[in-house]
């Protein structure tokens, strides 16, 4: 446990200095509060921005946040430099996980104001459990990166298939057919509703089949690379 603190707090350290995981976790939130503050169109729904960019944030910034920090750690040798100092790859990927959700949900929690208090629970379990998927998605991407940039093209890729896919789907039939295949479509379902009465059988194989094959390329990919 005193090895994940260390590797947590020395994320915490590196907030600031690490300028492409700052933009991912205020993006979003900081569009939400200007749309749905400033912009008032007749017939859209009650937080409709809300709930559109939500459904983005999860398919985004778990993703990216995590592999851009894993394969940038890389790049720089300082995985090795943890490893020497007997921090295990397991100890080390916690903290690194548990870094990237919470300031996901500090993400979550300053667009969730902008909901009725009385869903605002449901909005933030809906949002953790997401970002936890694409986190794994975005552990598997950090370890086959060979560096940063290599990393955030490859990352790039599944981020826009996540997060536009569900958004598009919202203007066309055909998107939305796709989108179906994709768990942050089912969050954003989620999320319109309020309810899991929104997550149909169907849906819900699908959020667990993403999952499983999130979890499944994560353990292929460390077992094939590791941290080296």
């Amino acid at each position: 446990m005193n090895n994940i603190f260390v590797v947590f707090k020395k994320q915490i350290k590196d907030t600031f200095t690490n300028k492409s995981v700052l933009l991912q976790v205020i993006l979003y939130p900081v569009m939400t509060l200007i749309m749905e503050n400033l912009i008032r169109t007749e017939g859209i729904p009650d937080h409709f921005y809300t709930k559109m960019f939500s459904a983005m944030y999860v398919g985004m910034t778990p993703l990216i946040s995590m592999a851009s920090i894993i394969a940038e750690e890389k790049e720089k040798n300082t995985l090795r430099v943890l490893m020497m100092s007997n921090v295990k790859p397991w100890q080390y990927l916690t903290g690194i996980g548990l870094y990237v959700w919470m300031i996901f949900m500090i993400g979550a929690g300053m667009m969730s104001i902008t909901l009725n208090p009385a869903n605002i629970p449901f909005y933030l379990l809906v949002m953790g459990l997401g970002a936890i998927v694409s986190i794994a998605a975005g552990a598997c991407v950090g370890i086959n990166g060979k560096n940063q940039m290599s990393a955030t093209s490859q990352g790039t890729v599944i981020m826009l298939l996540l997060s536009f896919l569900p958004m598009l789907g919202m203007f066309n039939d055909g998107f939305a057919k796709a989108a179906r295949f994709v768990y942050t479509q089912h969050v954003r379902e989620l999320l319109d509703e309020m309810s899991f009465s929104a997550l149909k059988l169907d849906g819900a194989i699908i959020v667990a089949v993403n999952a499983l094959l999130a979890v499944t390329l994560f353990i292929i990919a460390y077992r094939k690379k590791g941290l080296e």
